[in-house]
């Protein structure tokens, strides 16, 4: 299911709202596709500029650096996915299918957009799982911090913690616990592509892999 949604990121992220201009959404947009082909390292703004025919003095003046801009992207998905929880969870009233509900869409890859998100969803899942971290593993992070950028993760973790006491109202970890569980399909869906011998995959052959796996500890630690 495709859906066409529009969110306001934090305005202390970028010089101009790319969302107010179409070639602000080429630049969004032609970013994600670089940064999922190229990787962040490799990701300049002179080749962004030549893929969105534009001109780096143009970006510039939406994003001060690539950092910023790679923080827009994340930003957006994670906006995103508390959407699709939402979404999914409004007509489930069973806490713990809930809970299955939510480990189900963090540990599968998002499918391709059809037309209704311009952003390629399939490639935005992908960015998060190899990149998201380079947002706040850096020296500045209690300063960037300051200006409320990481909210819509924070956001997100409050939900599915919400979730969480709803199937345990006794449980005392249930923000650090949703947070483990948002890094921990990232990191186990890395590592089946790239290390899979830091998995058990080998002896647990399944696509649902890591669903099997968080729903096996979530379950059982609130249990």
């Amino acid at each position: 299911m495709d859906f066409k949604v529009s969110f306001k990121v934090n305005e202390a992220i970028y010089l101009k709202d790319p969302e107010t201009s179409e070639l602000g959404k080429q630049i969004v947009k032609f970013a994600i596709d670089l940064i999922h082909e190229l990787g962040f390292e490799n990701f300049t703004f002179k080749k962004l500029a030549f893929e969105a025919k534009t001109t780096e003095a143009t970006i510039y003046r939406y994003f001060e650096n690539k950092h910023r801009l790679l923080l827009y992207i994340i930003n957006w998905y994670w906006s995103y996915i508390e959407f699709l929880i939402e979404f999914n969870l409004q007509n489930v009233p069973d806490p713990k299918l809930k809970l299955k509900a939510i480990i189900q869409l963090l540990s599968h890859e998002l499918p391709p957009s059809s037309g209704g998100v311009e952003y390629n969803k399939k490639y935005l899942n992908q960015i998060v799982i190899s990149e998201s971290s380079k947002v706040f593993l850096v020296k500045e992070v209690n300063e960037i911090n300051k200006s409320e950028v990481f909210k819509p993760y924070k956001d997100l973790c409050a939900n599915i913690a919400s979730v969480i006491l709803q199937y345990n109202a006794d449980y005392k970890f249930p923000k650090s616990l949703s947070s483990t569980l948002i890094e921990t399909s990232h990191s186990q869906q890395f590592f089946i592509k790239h290390l899979p011998r830091l998995t058990d995959i080998e002896l647990n052959c399944s696509i649902d892999y890591t669903c099997l796996f968080l729903e096996n500890m979530v379950l059982k630690v609130l249990e």
